[in-house]
């Protein structure tokens, strides 16, 4: 039996700010849910539901029941990582100009590719992922 991800949430403590946010780092797009704080993430082409699982995902936004994470609390829950084709140096330089803060440089990770983490402007943790390391090889060939 295959256990799939097929779907991801993020708390915001303000909505409007990460909707911003995700929409201008990621180009994704989000729909109000009914009349309760919750947007539907529609993360692009290639994603699909919990009816039909792909090769991505997508996803929901929250209103946060609670304060926003303190700056080095340890990981409540789990975080997402998203897949960079190329220009991961470049997006992740984006999402710093766009609010973001670093939680661990972007690297080269043998076998792997590249990639970092950063908090988003709410505090919630997620990473960047290429397999085209910084020297422009593919992590996964070879």
């Amino acid at each position: 039996m295959t256990h799939l991800v097929v779907h991801f949430e993020i708390h915001a403590s303000e909505p409007q700010v990460l909707i911003d946010f995700y929409g201008d780092l990621f180009g994704w797009s989000f729909s109000r849910f009914g009349d309760v704080p919750y947007w539907v993430i529609d993360t692009g082409e290639g994603a699909a539901g919990v009816d039909a699982p792909g090769h991505g995902i997508n996803g929901g936004l929250t209103q946060r029941e609670g304060p926003a994470p303190e700056p080095g609390a340890p990981i409540n829950g789990c975080n997402i990582v998203v897949g960079v084709e190329t220009g991961v140096d470049e997006v992740f330089a984006r999402a710093l100009a766009l609010g973001a803060s670093e939680a661990s440089p972007l690297e080269d990770m043998e076998g792997v590719g590249r990639g970092g983490y950063l908090f988003d402007p709410d505090g919630n943790l997620f990473g960047l992922m290429s397999a085209v390391m910084s020297d422009g090889s593919n992590a996964m060939s070879g």
